[in-house]
């Protein structure tokens, strides 16, 4: 379903190639690698029934969450939510991905005095960010509708065994659902993470999960050198070698914004290590070509750009009118759709920066789907652990992570630091 395209095709070694696959099949945390093709049925009926019960009871869904508890199902909802077959009534809201109080002060004043729900989502219910927004936002549920109308209102995403989160949740009777021990934060889209909020957000989680599991068979049911995420992840490597140690992920399609928000996370925590990792960057065209255009085609070449794009055109389309004046001198676009407009401006840029000297790689995906999201996030998972493999670092962990709040806790003075 994924194509990826590049100038110079890369030589990719199977032995080696299934060499890498079969370490992350067998990895600890390599419990995403066939999730869409094993996931529970029971499961995805109790997610389903969750967010049929919060769509008919509550306008707003408070996501509580940092990292991969939400920015994978916020790039789904943010590309896929404005579809028409998407709409839903029950708007999904974000909270404990930061400390700041501007931020938090603009939740509270959307929700108001709307009804609403929380799906609070951590592992061990102590991170900072959104273990504070969780104590924020409760008491706000508890005073709105009591205790035990608060209760019928959060639902626990959590481990299945432990931790803070996991005792709260089994001691109030929260709805819970589960963070498989397997899988790690940033490749948890498939699991209830990010199924709920999608659910009840509107998008077909099941055509989700079926373009995620095409896409696998789609690799792996063929010749693992032709693979696309396998070329993509070679080709990486390659150019890392070469020196090219900034990657810029470049789309025409704003609404694509947020989902190089999550590709940036998957990356950068898989590959940063052991002074390791190339620097993943975003920029929305043609927006940026205004702002970052000089730099991307004169600038230090030691980047290159990969093209994320949409084979078929959007439904909705607008033609440009004619002006009798013509005092802009457009009329030469008169009759012509914006996306024949655009089309024809990502291509000129990829020439543009070829010519530069800028390596321009190319991932379609077919359209601006439940099913075609579902493909290219997995197509990113397995890209993504490849290659940090052939780089040698562990793709599942993230030690570095700890640094900052080691420090952040003495400075508040967290008991034991």
């Amino acid at each position: 379903m994924i194509q990826f395209n590049t100038e110079q095709p890369v030589a990719v070694s199977l032995a080696a190639t299934q060499e890498i696959i079969s370490q992350i099949r067998a990895d600890a945390m390599g419990g995403w690698f066939e999730l869409p093709e094993t996931y529970n049925k029971e499961e995805l009926a109790s997610i389903k029934s969750a967010a049929a019960k919060i769509q008919s009871d509550s306008k707003f869904l408070v996501c509580i969450g940092i990292g991969g508890s939400y920015l994978g199902h916020r790039a789904l909802i943010e590309a896929l939510g404005s579809l028409p077959e998407t709409e839903a009534k029950t708007k999904i809201l974000y909270a404990g991905n930061s400390l700041s109080p501007l931020a938090f002060d603009k939740l509270l004043k959307t929700l108001g005095d709307a009804d609403f729900s929380i799906n609070v989502i951590s592992k061990s219910g102590t991170t900072t960010e959104p273990a504070v927004a969780f104590r924020f936002l409760k008491e706000k549920l508890i005073q709105k509708y009591g205790s035990d109308g608060a209760r019928a209102r959060i639902y626990a995403t959590t481990d299945a065994n432990r931790g803070a989160l996991h005792d709260e949740a089994l001691q109030e009777k929260y709805t819970r659902f589960v963070v498989p021990d397997n899988i790690g934060g940033r490749y948890s889209v498939f699991s209830a993470v990010g199924l709920l909020p999608l659910a009840v957000a509107g998008i077909d989680i099941d055509n989700l999960l079926a373009g995620a599991a095409a896409e696998y068979h789609d690799t792996f049911d063929h010749q693992l050198a032709n693979a696309a995420a396998i070329k993509y992840a070679a080709t990486r490597a390659e150019l890392a070698a070469s020196r090219h140690d900034v990657e810029i992920l470049a789309t025409f399609e704003p609404q694509l914004q947020y989902f190089e928000e999550w590709w940036k996370q998957l990356f950068g925590e898989s590959e940063g290590k052991q002074n390791q990792g190339i620097f993943p960057a975003s920029v929305v065209y043609t927006t940026d070509l205004h702002s970052l255009g000089q730099y991307l085609q004169e600038g230090r070449r030691n980047i290159f750009e990969t093209m994320l794009e949409l084979e078929q055109a959007p439904a909705t389309d607008f033609a440009v009118p004619s002006d009798s004046q013509n005092l802009d001198g457009l009329n030469y676009l008169a009759g012509k759709n914006l996306s024949f407009i655009n089309q024809n401006a990502l291509d000129a840029t990829i020439v543009a920066h070829r010519s530069g000297g800028i390596p321009v790689l190319e991932i379609k995906a077919p359209d601006l789907s439940a099913r075609s999201l579902g493909a290219l996030v997995y197509f990113f998972e397995l890209s993504c652990a490849i290659s940090a493999k052939l780089q040698g670092v562990n793709p599942f962990d993230q030690p570095g992570v700890e640094a900052y709040k080691t420090n952040m806790f003495m400075r508040l003075g967290k008991p034991g630091f």
